[in-house]
């Protein structure tokens, strides 16, 4: 009876209901044993694609062309594509290769990504989470012993002290419960991370075991994202300091408890890669740069494209001169529109490690968070306007301002909505900045500096994390048609900073050091102005008047 039941459940062919039939038709989707292929190819009412059983399902379907099946990929444009993809001459002139080969590189890369979730990412966290309970364990010990200490000292003192005693405690108290506050939110966001990767990792398998090819081009990696550990706290926890009993200074005989101090340290947790480097192998600038794809917006003549903004290898948010802020694909399809909370112009855009996107309201004096639709005004800045926005690696906020007379200017980090951190002055106590409303945008490099093209002062601003000024690049004047107007800035994988000059038509490549490397003048810019990079180094540049954003590759 078992045996019938398994008979049943074995592959036959279509045809002939041969058992174990070796062969496959993608298209119509139905299996075939060796002797059958030739009938079944005989039917012309449609397209055959017969191949063996364990190649089934390897030529996804041609999005462009229906019915349609992809044998090659174009690795410019990073999609497979078909035979007539290849005849319509979009694709004239890239690299197309198998998509077997290619579809093995990918399973390659899932492997390695899986490997890194196992084996360092996911043990690292469980390592974090097995230190952040110990330290809950030793502020519990500390503030009991606390608590003790103050009882014994309190049963030497008059009945005059008891408040002071016990304002003491509440102090502890309020410490304990802030620095918990502290832990638990750190100690839940890594439990949440935990669930991700071991979300990530078993959908990793899942892929990996699949033949579904479209899912495997669509994966998006987030080990980006896990390989930035959590800020790792330091906690100088009180002491109490007990004094000698006099009735005429009870209060300072008491003793005081020291401050409660909660360090975070970014970078204090680090992933070992056993011969890694901190950046990425190097790739050499190419003599001559080339446009990958030409993408064509709605913006023109009418509304000057002014901003653009990588949301990932495949779209970008885009900024013009009305109210609205637009997504575009590569293809230059728009995908969204989120239109401005009080209607004014966006002065900047940009777009946070977590992909939410950020934009400044200069006239309402806002910078503004937008996730899912839903816009959230996450600073506001009474007497300054907010003109230029970044977000940087450990998930602070950069803010070029200038106040109302403009008379000032300065950048301003927060978390969140408060302020951390503001850069002003040189080391000489003059002003780093020009305090005009032109433009001056911002962006962190790797290396953590901080770099603003000023575009009235003719300079690119660098300063480093801490506010002090490295250098400014003013660019090689002997070269130059017309003054030097940095507009937009970005950062390469390799910290090489990129500024786009406008009024020249051209690109400026420096190292983080400020050194010229080249430009990037000979592929018929015209007035390039935001300017932003991918995670494989592809430059984007949007350009004012044409309304285009053109995607260069400039490396090897």
């Amino acid at each position: 009876m078992e045996s019938r039941t398994w008979a049943q459940d074995v592959l036959r062919c279509h045809l002939c209901e041969t058992p174990g039939p070796p062969m496959y038709c993608d298209i119509c989707q139905i299996h075939l044993c060796v002797a059958c292929v030739g009938k079944h190819l005989l039917d012309e009412s449609k397209e055959h694609k017969v191949v063996t059983f364990k190649k089934r399902g390897f030529s996804p379907e041609c999005s462009k062309h229906s019915k349609k099946f992809c044998e090659l990929y174009c690795e410019q444009c990073d999609i497979p594509i078909c035979v007539q993809c290849i005849s319509s001459g979009d694709h004239l002139g890239h690299k197309q290769v198998e998509i077997l080969k290619t579809l093995k590189t990918k399973k390659e890369e899932l492997e390695k990504e899986l490997h890194e979730l196992e084996k360092r990412i996911y043990p690292k966290y469980k390592d974090i989470l097995s230190k952040i309970t110990l330290q809950i364990d030793d502020l519990h010990k500390n503030s009991k012993k606390l608590t003790t200490a103050l009882d014994k000292h309190g049963e030497c003192l008059h009945t005059e002290i008891d408040i002071a005693i016990n304002k003491l405690k509440s102090d502890v108290n309020e410490m304990e419960s802030k620095h918990l506050v502290v832990l638990d939110k750190q100690e839940n966001e890594i439990k949440a991370s935990i669930s991700e990767i071991e979300k990530s990792t078993a959908d990793l398998k899942k892929l990996l075991n699949s033949n579904e090819v479209d899912l495997v081009f669509t994966y998006k990696s987030r080990n980006d994202k896990f390989r930035k550990l959590p800020p790792k706290l330091t906690v100088s926890l009180p002491e109490f300091t007990p004094q000698k009993i006099d009735k005429d200074q009870i209060y300072q005989q008491i003793g005081c408890l020291s401050a409660l101090t909660i360090k975070t340290e970014e970078h204090g947790y680090t992933m070992d890669y056993p011969g890694a480097e901190s950046s990425p192998p190097s790739r050499p600038i190419i003599d001559v740069p080339w446009i990958i794809t030409d993408i064509k917006t709605e913006y023109g003549e009418s509304n000057r494209l002014r901003g653009v903004s990588c949301l990932s290898n495949d779209e970008l948010w885009t900024r013009g001169r009305d109210n609205m802020i637009r997504l575009y694909n590569l293809h230059g399809k728009l995908v969204k529109s989120i239109k401005t909370k009080s209607g004014n112009m966006p002065c900047d855009i940009a777009v946070t490690q977590r992909n939410a996107l950020l934009y400044t309201d200069t006239y309402d004096r806002t910078v503004n968070l937008v996730e899912n639709t839903q816009i959230q005004t996450v600073i506001r800045l009474p007497g300054w306007y907010p003109l230029y926005v970044c977000s940087t690696s450990s998930g602070d906020l950069l803010v070029v301002m200038i106040t109302e007379d403009k008379t000032q200017a300065k950048v301003v980090r927060y978390f969140g909505s408060t302020e951390k951190q503001t850069i002003q002055y040189d080391g000489k106590g003059q002003p780093l900045y020009s305090s005009d409303i032109y433009p001056k945008l911002i962006v962190e490099n790797r290396n953590l500096d901080i770099c603003v093209a000023d575009s009235m002062a003719g300079a690119v601003v660098v300063v480093n994390q801490a506010g002090k000024l490295r250098f400014k690049y003013t660019g090689p004047t002997s070269t130059t048609k017309k003054p030097f107007k940095p507009v937009g800035i970005t950062k390469d994988s390799h910290s090489r900073i990129l500024t786009a000059d406008c009024v020249n038509h051209r690109i400026h490549i420096l190292d983080q050091d400020g050194q010229f490397l080249r430009y990037i003048d000979n592929c018929h810019l015209l007035y390039p102005y935001g300017i932003c990079v991918d995670t494989r180094d592809n430059l984007f540049v949007a350009e004012n008047e044409t309304g285009k954003v053109k995607k260069f590759q400039y490396y090897m």
